[in-house]
């Protein structure tokens, strides 16, 4: 049995169907992705980039959830 690759994502390895975008990583971790903030590799990334941002084994994410309210 292969094993999937993984990125780092707030410092845990989380198995990815990689090769994929940013977005598709998102959502298939049930992340909106206008409701988290990401770093890539140390890079703030926009959302409007999260579509087209290809991940790659090994990369980190660090992924802020955004909470509305008060």
């Amino acid at each position: 049995m292969m094993n999937q690759p993984t990125v780092i994502a707030n410092g845990q390895p989380v198995p990815a169907p990689l090769p994929c975008t940013l977005e598709t990583f998102l959502l298939a971790r049930n992340l909106p992705p206008r409701s988290v903030v990401v770093e890539h590799n140390g890079d703030a990334v926009p959302p409007s980039e999260f579509p087209r941002r290809q991940l790659a084994a090994g990369d980190r994410l660090e992924i802020v959830t955004i909470v509305a309210g008060g």
